[in-house]
């Protein structure tokens, strides 16, 4: 019996090369060039497809690196929206304008999300992506959709819970608006103390804050090696045969989340007199960590640092109004929600009206500012959408191949519409620096 088969050997040796050979090259090639951080987040992105495309389902063997980035950034995550939003509130010079650029900034976030779900169900309704459809809902079965989302959600719930009873486990448990509730609280009450306590408070907070952007810069710094695992895992793992029964679909939400991105840089012309051409340029880097991450939250430190330090904006808007539309604003995924509840209405055949029109509207709107910011929340708000304008809500598991991949776009103009509406308030603010803008 021979115990040793050199060609199993070969075999074996051909296949961890396939593994290794890749990645190794691509360490090797962003520590030897001095490049951009975002440059080399892009060059991950490159990577992975073809790691992914070489390996297959072997890729998955690449994801514990992805994973060990995302736990990192999620680690920090809640102290970062914690500190940031305490130290932009008791940062402020004339605390009675804090309320002005709360007002405003919640204002331009629902008026933005409202906007991009009327922009989605315009695009499907023109391009009519559900039309002569083979796809057959009725072999699927209710059981492969989770359901118990859908019967659970209350509005009047989502609205109430807002207000944490428990700030600790609200912050154990990643409750992002609650988060958000408490650190508001939790400033504004600092700016109310009378006492020399006041300005030890807000102190210890500024250096606080200062201490978790330290270690989010140290986190980031690893954000090339992420993007090329998860990049790298969803291509191999995903395919393009997911692709392929729903292109139409896929094909309408591109064209949506294109033209929303360049309704960003009409707003930017509109309400700030300044040309958007320097902001699209230098949004690529946090872009590119969205684009790999699909997380919003977990863009939103290197996407504060790029509106800081690039786009000129203050630190009172980057710390404030940034991390508040990071927990509540998702310009994306409400084209998504759009556009899905007309799609399956034009396949299951059902007619919409105008009055389903407007529920859509209201319950995508308020769906998405409940929405987690985080990859598949959109797999949970769909079929509460779906169920309000009584379409069937099976066809939820034909899009669920496809919606990893279009939740990295989703998640893109979300943190792009973040970045949009802080510079629109501080540019209104009269903070904005202009010369850091265009420099």
């Amino acid at each position: 019996m021979e115990i040793f088969d050199i060609h199993h050997f070969g075999m074996f040796t051909n296949s961890a090369l396939k593994l290794i050979a890749l990645p190794i090259v691509y360490v090797i090639l962003i520590n030897i060039y001095s490049i951009k951080l975002w440059h080399k987040v892009a060059l991950g992105l490159i990577f992975g497809i073809i790691y992914g495309s070489i390996n297959g389902e072997n890729s998955v063997y690449i994801k514990p690196v992805g994973d060990l980035f995302l736990n990192a950034i999620n680690m920090i995550i809640v102290p970062l929206i914690f500190f940031s939003l305490i130290a932009g509130i008791t940062s402020v010079s004339d605390p009675s304008s804090l309320g002005r650029i709360g007002i405003k900034s919640c204002a331009a976030y629902i008026v933005t999300t409202t906007f991009a779900i009327i922009t989605g169900l315009c695009l499907a309704i023109l391009l009519k992506p559900g039309v002569g459809s083979s796809l057959d809902l009725s072999s699927l079965s209710s059981s492969s959709v989770n359901t118990s989302m859908v019967t659970d959600f209350s509005f009047v719930k989502m609205f109430t819970n807002i207000v944490p009873n428990n700030a600790l486990r609200a912050m154990t448990e990643g409750n992002m608006l609650q988060v958000v509730f408490f650190s508001i609280f939790t400033g504004v009450t600092i700016l109310k103390i009378e006492s020399s306590l006041k300005k030890r408070l807000i102190d210890i907070f500024q250096m606080l804050s200062q201490l978790i952007f330290r270690m989010v810069s140290i986190i980031i710094q690893f954000s090339p090696y992420g993007a090329f695992a998860l990049t790298g895992w969803i291509v191999g793992t995903q395919g393009a045969g997911v692709l392929t029964d729903l292109l139409k679909l896929i094909a309408t939400v591109i064209s949506g989340m294109t033209l929303q991105y360049a309704f960003f840089g009409l707003f930017i012309y509109i309400f700030t007199k300044m040309s958007p051409l320097p902001f699209y340029k230098k949004s690529l880097e946090y872009q590119a960590l969205a684009f790999s991450t699909s997380s919003s939250k977990a863009t939103l430190a290197t996407t504060m640092k790029v509106c800081r330090e690039k786009l000129g904006i203050s630190n009172t808007s980057t710390s404030f109004v940034l991390p508040l539309g990071a927990a509540m604003n998702m310009d994306g995924m409400a084209i998504y929600l759009g556009m899905c509840t007309v799609f399956f209405a034009q396949v299951s055949g059902v007619d919409l009206a105008f009055h389903d029109y407007i529920i859509i509207i209201i319950t995508a709107t308020v769906g998405s500012i409940g929405g987690a910011g985080v990859p598949g929340s959109s797999m949970i708000m769909l079929p509460m959408i779906l169920t309000s304008v009584n379409i069937p809500i099976e066809g939820v598991a034909l899009i669920a191949g496809i919606d990893r991949i279009l939740d990295m776009i989703r998640t893109t103009i979300n943190i792009t519409g973040d970045a949009t509406v802080t510079l629109i308030i501080d540019k209104t603010e009269g903070n904005l620096s202009e010369e850091t803008y265009y420099s």
